[in-house]
């Protein structure tokens, strides 16, 4: 591939994250007025978190502009600052839709949203060490450990901590979380894997520069994926919810 190409590439899947992000927060603002009160708490994050990454996307496609035509470093930056927002909102809405015990559901956010920005945060440190090799005394291979503890005690607990509660839930919202679960460990699984293609791109056959595209190509698709597709599976329960007493 070109680099021209490569960067067209890079350009034309970061305007349809813009895309995607604004389109999905006029749909979620519009649709929580359709929902009873007490359903309405999850969707609004989804519209705030799609806002904030809208935000971030035009940020992203602007730097990825100015690295392609004048050579300016491209902010990585960018991604993290919105990831330390979204992320631990992401985890809320999930626990908040559910109308878990009160108890446990003060719990499992309170606990999820300090797990969410430390992953966030140690990945960034990792991230920024800018290593170009990956060895197991790398860097950036110990702080990606780091976050990935962090992501595992996430699943652990929106998993297996919650596994009563859903149970006691309709078949069909049972069905929706089925999913969601997918979308969530399929989305998630994107970031540590691209966050290692510029450092194992060699090993693997790859120039530099493919893996700096396939690491923004990847980011970007689980970006989309991961706020306006795990907010629309959310508005589903909630729609769900809304027709039932649970």
């Amino acid at each position: 591939m070109s680099a021209a190409d490569a960067y067209q590439l890079v350009y034309n899947f970061m305007s349809l994250a813009i895309a995607a992000m604004g389109a999905s927060f006029f749909f979620f603002v519009s649709a929580r007025g359709a929902l009873k009160e007490g359903n309405r708490m999850a969707v609004t994050l989804s519209a705030v978190v799609v806002l904030i990454a809208f935000y971030h996307y035009v940020r992203i496609f602007d730097s990825w502009v100015a690295f392609g035509t004048t050579g300016a470093p491209f902010n990585e930056a960018y991604r993290y600052v919105d990831w330390l927002l979204t992320v631990p909102l992401l985890v809320a809405e999930l626990v908040l839709v559910l109308k878990l015990d009160k108890k446990l559901e003060s719990t499992l956010i309170k606990r999820n949203v300090f797990y969410a920005f430390a992953m966030i945060a140690t990945g960034y440190v990792g991230e920024m060490t800018n290593i170009t090799t990956v060895d197991l005394a790398s860097p950036r291979t110990i702080w990606g450990a780091i976050s990935s503890v962090f992501f595992v005690l996430i699943l652990r607990d929106l998993f297996g901590g919650i596994d009563a509660s859903i149970k006691k839930q309709s078949k069909d919202i049972q069905g929706i979380f089925k999913i969601l679960r997918v979308v969530l460990i399929a989305t998630w699984g994107v970031y540590p894997i691209a966050y290692l293609l510029p450092a194992i791109s060699g090993n693997l056959g790859l120039t530099a520069q493919d893996g700096l595209v396939l690491k923004q190509v990847g980011y970007t698709i689980a970006d989309i994926l991961a706020k306006p597709g795990y907010g629309l599976l959310i508005w589903k329960i909630a729609t769900l919810k809304n027709g039932s007493s649970k």
